[in-house]
Protein backbone atom coordinates (compact mmCIF):
# COMPACT_ATOMS: atom_id res chain seq x y z
CA UNK A 1 0.00 0.00 0.00
CA UNK A 2 0.97 3.64 -0.40
CA UNK A 3 0.49 6.13 2.24
CA UNK A 4 2.08 9.16 3.87
CA UNK A 5 3.96 9.43 7.35
CA UNK A 6 1.92 11.89 9.44
CA UNK A 7 3.51 11.11 12.93
CA UNK A 8 7.08 9.95 14.16
CA UNK A 9 7.71 9.21 18.05
CA UNK A 10 10.70 6.79 19.28
CA UNK A 11 11.56 4.95 15.89
CA UNK A 12 7.23 3.99 15.29
CA UNK A 13 6.15 5.65 12.07
CA UNK A 14 2.25 6.82 11.98
CA UNK A 15 1.06 6.11 7.95
CA UNK A 16 -2.10 7.11 6.99
CA UNK A 17 -3.58 5.03 4.10
CA UNK A 18 -6.89 5.37 2.99
CA UNK A 19 -8.42 6.67 5.71
CA UNK A 20 -7.14 4.50 8.50
CA UNK A 21 -4.04 4.69 10.50
CA UNK A 22 -0.92 2.21 10.97
CA UNK A 23 1.88 2.06 13.19
CA UNK A 24 4.99 0.89 11.18
CA UNK A 25 8.15 0.04 11.44
CA UNK A 26 10.96 0.48 8.60
CA UNK A 27 13.26 -2.33 7.01
CA UNK A 28 16.91 -2.55 8.19
CA UNK A 29 18.37 -1.65 4.84
CA UNK A 30 17.17 1.94 5.11
CA UNK A 31 20.48 1.98 7.83
CA UNK A 32 22.81 0.88 4.97
CA UNK A 33 21.17 3.36 2.71
CA UNK A 34 21.66 6.30 5.61
CA UNK A 35 17.87 7.30 4.89
CA UNK A 36 15.37 7.74 7.42
CA UNK A 37 11.10 8.27 6.54
CA UNK A 38 10.14 11.39 7.81
CA UNK A 39 7.08 12.91 8.46
CA UNK A 40 5.59 14.43 4.89
CA UNK A 41 6.85 11.26 3.07
CA UNK A 42 4.75 8.97 0.58
CA UNK A 43 5.98 5.97 1.40
CA UNK A 44 4.82 2.48 0.32
CA UNK A 45 4.37 -0.15 3.11
CA UNK A 46 3.59 -3.54 3.84
CA UNK A 47 0.10 -3.50 5.77
CA UNK A 48 0.31 -7.14 6.67
CA UNK A 49 3.46 -6.48 8.85
CA UNK A 50 3.17 -2.60 9.24
CA UNK A 51 6.81 -2.16 7.65
CA UNK A 52 7.68 0.62 5.68
CA UNK A 53 9.50 -0.79 2.43
CA UNK A 54 10.02 2.31 0.18
CA UNK A 55 10.59 5.89 0.53
CA UNK A 56 9.26 7.34 -2.59
CA UNK A 57 10.94 10.49 -4.28
CA UNK A 58 10.52 13.48 -2.24
CA UNK A 59 9.70 17.02 -4.38
CA UNK A 60 11.81 18.92 -1.12
CA UNK A 61 13.24 18.31 2.36
CA UNK A 62 13.41 20.45 5.25
CA UNK A 63 16.47 19.09 8.10
CA UNK A 64 15.16 21.37 10.96
CA UNK A 65 12.37 20.86 11.40
CA UNK A 66 12.92 16.95 9.61
CA UNK A 67 9.60 17.30 7.05
CA UNK A 68 9.20 16.56 3.03
CA UNK A 69 6.66 17.02 0.19
CA UNK A 70 5.96 20.63 1.68
CA UNK A 71 3.79 23.02 -0.08
CA UNK A 72 4.34 26.08 2.09
CA UNK A 73 5.57 27.03 5.53
CA UNK A 74 4.31 29.01 8.08
CA UNK A 75 6.77 31.11 9.90
CA UNK A 76 6.10 32.50 13.03
CA UNK A 77 7.49 35.40 14.33
CA UNK A 78 6.88 36.68 17.81
CA UNK A 79 6.39 41.08 18.06
CA UNK A 80 7.08 40.35 21.81
CA UNK A 81 8.39 38.07 24.34
CA UNK A 82 10.44 36.91 22.48
CA UNK A 83 11.22 40.16 20.88
CA UNK A 84 11.07 40.50 17.01
CA UNK A 85 14.20 39.45 15.29
CA UNK A 86 14.45 40.46 11.61
CA UNK A 87 17.72 38.24 11.55
CA UNK A 88 15.81 35.52 12.48
CA UNK A 89 13.09 36.08 9.78
CA UNK A 90 15.43 36.58 7.26
CA UNK A 91 17.00 33.65 7.88
CA UNK A 92 14.24 31.59 7.57
CA UNK A 93 13.16 32.99 4.70
CA UNK A 94 16.22 32.57 2.84
CA UNK A 95 16.74 28.70 4.36
CA UNK A 96 12.96 28.52 2.77
CA UNK A 97 13.10 29.82 -0.72
CA UNK A 98 15.94 27.65 -1.07
CA UNK A 99 13.85 24.40 -0.26
CA UNK A 100 11.70 25.26 -2.90
CA UNK A 101 9.11 25.79 -0.25
CA UNK A 102 6.50 28.61 -0.63
CA UNK A 103 7.02 30.74 2.47
CA UNK A 104 4.19 33.16 4.52
CA UNK A 105 4.60 35.18 7.23
CA UNK A 106 2.47 35.07 10.85
CA UNK A 107 3.56 37.61 13.33
CA UNK A 108 2.37 36.81 16.75
CA UNK A 109 1.57 38.84 20.42
CA UNK A 110 1.26 41.53 18.25
CA UNK A 111 -1.62 42.50 20.47
CA UNK A 112 1.15 42.77 23.02
CA UNK A 113 2.75 45.70 21.58
CA UNK A 114 2.35 48.93 23.07
CA UNK A 115 2.79 51.05 19.76
CA UNK A 116 2.85 49.02 16.97
CA UNK A 117 4.76 51.50 14.64
CA UNK A 118 8.16 49.43 14.04
CA UNK A 119 6.25 46.26 13.31
CA UNK A 120 3.68 47.93 10.80
CA UNK A 121 6.50 49.14 8.92
CA UNK A 122 8.41 45.92 8.54
CA UNK A 123 4.82 43.61 7.96
CA UNK A 124 4.46 46.68 5.12
CA UNK A 125 7.65 46.13 3.57
CA UNK A 126 7.33 42.57 3.21
CA UNK A 127 4.32 42.64 1.77
CA UNK A 128 5.37 45.10 -0.63
CA UNK A 129 8.51 42.79 -1.45
CA UNK A 130 5.81 39.72 -2.68
CA UNK A 131 5.64 37.66 0.66
CA UNK A 132 1.97 37.16 2.11
CA UNK A 133 1.93 38.08 5.88
CA UNK A 134 -0.82 37.88 8.54
CA UNK A 135 -1.28 38.42 12.36
CA UNK A 136 -2.23 35.42 14.43
CA UNK A 137 -5.23 37.67 15.18
CA UNK A 138 -6.72 36.41 11.25
CA UNK A 139 -7.48 33.26 11.91
CA UNK A 140 -9.93 33.16 9.03
CA UNK A 141 -7.40 34.51 6.49
CA UNK A 142 -4.77 31.43 7.91
CA UNK A 143 -7.49 28.93 7.62
CA UNK A 144 -8.12 30.13 3.79
CA UNK A 145 -4.65 29.52 3.11
CA UNK A 146 -3.99 26.24 4.82
CA UNK A 147 -6.83 24.99 2.77
CA UNK A 148 -5.56 21.88 0.52
CA UNK A 149 -2.09 22.07 1.16
CA UNK A 150 0.92 20.55 3.13
CA UNK A 151 2.13 23.02 5.31
CA UNK A 152 5.14 23.24 8.04
CA UNK A 153 4.25 25.67 11.03
CA UNK A 154 7.78 27.20 12.27
CA UNK A 155 9.97 29.78 14.59
CA UNK A 156 11.51 29.94 17.42
CA UNK A 157 10.29 28.53 20.92
CA UNK A 158 7.82 30.59 22.65
CA UNK A 159 6.87 32.05 19.64
CA UNK A 160 3.12 31.08 19.89
CA UNK A 161 3.20 27.95 17.70
CA UNK A 162 0.86 25.31 19.65
CA UNK A 163 -1.56 28.27 20.49
CA UNK A 164 -1.97 28.98 17.18
CA UNK A 165 -2.84 26.00 16.59
CA UNK A 166 -5.35 25.50 19.32
CA UNK A 167 -7.44 28.66 17.69
CA UNK A 168 -7.47 26.94 14.29
CA UNK A 169 -8.74 23.98 15.84
CA UNK A 170 -10.04 23.98 19.18
CA UNK A 171 -9.92 20.32 19.96
CA UNK A 172 -6.75 19.86 19.82
CA UNK A 173 -5.50 21.17 23.54
CA UNK A 174 -2.00 21.24 22.77
CA UNK A 175 0.32 22.44 25.88
CA UNK A 176 1.46 25.32 25.57
CA UNK A 177 4.28 26.71 27.55
CA UNK A 178 5.06 30.37 29.62
CA UNK A 179 8.47 32.64 28.40
CA UNK A 180 11.20 32.42 30.52
CA UNK A 181 11.93 35.85 31.97
CA UNK A 182 15.46 34.77 32.58
CA UNK A 183 16.40 33.72 29.12
CA UNK A 184 13.76 35.88 27.28
CA UNK A 185 12.56 32.94 25.18
CA UNK A 186 9.96 29.44 25.82
CA UNK A 187 10.04 26.48 27.13
CA UNK A 188 9.41 23.71 24.68
CA UNK A 189 5.94 22.35 24.27
CA UNK A 190 6.00 20.49 20.89
CA UNK A 191 8.76 17.01 21.45
CA UNK A 192 7.80 15.50 17.70
CA UNK A 193 6.74 16.33 14.20
CA UNK A 194 3.46 15.64 13.72
CA UNK A 195 0.98 17.00 10.48
CA UNK A 196 -2.53 17.77 12.00
CA UNK A 197 -5.64 17.73 10.02
CA UNK A 198 -6.45 21.71 10.05
CA UNK A 199 -8.85 23.34 7.50
CA UNK A 200 -9.05 20.93 4.78
CA UNK A 201 -5.33 20.76 4.65
CA UNK A 202 -2.38 19.13 6.88
CA UNK A 203 -0.21 21.05 8.99
CA UNK A 204 3.09 19.99 10.61
CA UNK A 205 3.69 20.87 14.26
CA UNK A 206 7.38 21.00 15.00
CA UNK A 207 9.50 21.57 17.22
CA UNK A 208 10.79 25.25 18.55
CA UNK A 209 14.63 25.83 17.21
CA UNK A 210 16.85 28.71 18.66
CA UNK A 211 19.54 27.82 15.88
CA UNK A 212 19.59 27.48 11.98
CA UNK A 213 22.71 26.80 9.59
CA UNK A 214 22.81 27.18 5.50
CA UNK A 215 23.14 23.24 5.28
CA UNK A 216 24.21 22.97 1.66
CA UNK A 217 24.02 26.98 0.76
CA UNK A 218 26.56 29.35 -0.93
CA UNK A 219 27.16 33.05 -0.98
CA UNK A 220 24.95 32.93 -4.52
CA UNK A 221 22.42 30.46 -2.95
CA UNK A 222 22.26 33.94 0.08
CA UNK A 223 21.97 35.95 -3.06
CA UNK A 224 19.55 34.56 -5.09
CA UNK A 225 16.99 33.89 -2.05
CA UNK A 226 16.75 37.71 -0.98
CA UNK A 227 13.97 38.20 -3.39
CA UNK A 228 14.20 41.90 -3.96
CA UNK A 229 18.01 41.72 -4.42
CA UNK A 230 17.32 38.78 -7.06
CA UNK A 231 14.63 41.33 -8.88
CA UNK A 232 17.09 43.95 -9.37
CA UNK A 233 20.60 41.57 -9.65
CA UNK A 234 20.26 42.46 -13.81
CA UNK A 235 21.08 46.26 -13.02
CA UNK A 236 24.17 46.13 -11.37
CA UNK A 237 27.64 46.72 -13.10
CA UNK A 238 28.92 43.04 -12.69
CA UNK A 239 26.70 40.31 -13.60
CA UNK A 240 28.39 37.87 -11.01
CA UNK A 241 27.49 41.09 -8.00
CA UNK A 242 27.36 39.79 -4.29
CA UNK A 243 26.29 43.72 -3.63
CA UNK A 244 28.81 44.42 -0.73
CA UNK A 245 32.17 45.42 -2.03
CA UNK A 246 31.79 45.80 -6.03
CA UNK A 247 31.30 49.55 -7.69
CA UNK A 248 27.79 50.06 -9.95
CA UNK A 249 25.48 48.28 -7.29
CA UNK A 250 22.32 48.80 -7.80
CA UNK A 251 21.17 46.88 -4.87
CA UNK A 252 23.26 49.27 -2.81
CA UNK A 253 21.79 51.91 -4.16
CA UNK A 254 18.30 51.03 -3.28
CA UNK A 255 19.65 50.63 0.01
CA UNK A 256 20.65 53.99 0.38
CA UNK A 257 17.85 55.47 -0.96
CA UNK A 258 15.21 53.65 1.30
CA UNK A 259 13.79 51.32 -1.35
CA UNK A 260 15.57 48.05 0.27
CA UNK A 261 14.80 47.88 4.15
CA UNK A 262 18.44 48.82 5.94
CA UNK A 263 17.65 45.83 8.46
CA UNK A 264 17.73 43.37 5.38
CA UNK A 265 20.85 44.19 4.02
CA UNK A 266 22.63 43.88 7.23
CA UNK A 267 21.16 40.40 7.51
CA UNK A 268 22.31 39.86 4.34
CA UNK A 269 25.47 40.82 5.16
CA UNK A 270 26.03 38.57 8.02
CA UNK A 271 24.54 35.76 6.47
CA UNK A 272 27.73 36.04 3.38
CA UNK A 273 29.84 36.74 6.34
CA UNK A 274 28.76 33.46 7.72
CA UNK A 275 29.44 31.43 4.72
CA UNK A 276 32.95 33.11 4.41
CA UNK A 277 33.28 31.85 7.95
CA UNK A 278 32.69 28.42 6.86
CA UNK A 279 35.18 28.29 3.90
CA UNK A 280 37.95 29.97 5.95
Amino acid sequence: MTGRVIKLISNKWTVEAEGRLYECSSIGKFKYLKVTPIVGDLVEFDASNNLITRILPRKNELIRPPVANVDQAIILTSCKQPEFSSNLLDKMLVIIEYNNIKPIICFTKYDLLDNTKRIDEVISYYKKIGYKVFINKNTDEIKNALKDKVSVLTGQTGVGKSSLLNKLRADLNLPTGEISKALGRGRHTTRHVELLKISDGLVADTPGFSQLDFIGMDKKDIKDNFIEFYQNQDKCKYQDCIHIKEDGCYVKSLVKEGKIMSTRYENYKRFIEQINEKKR
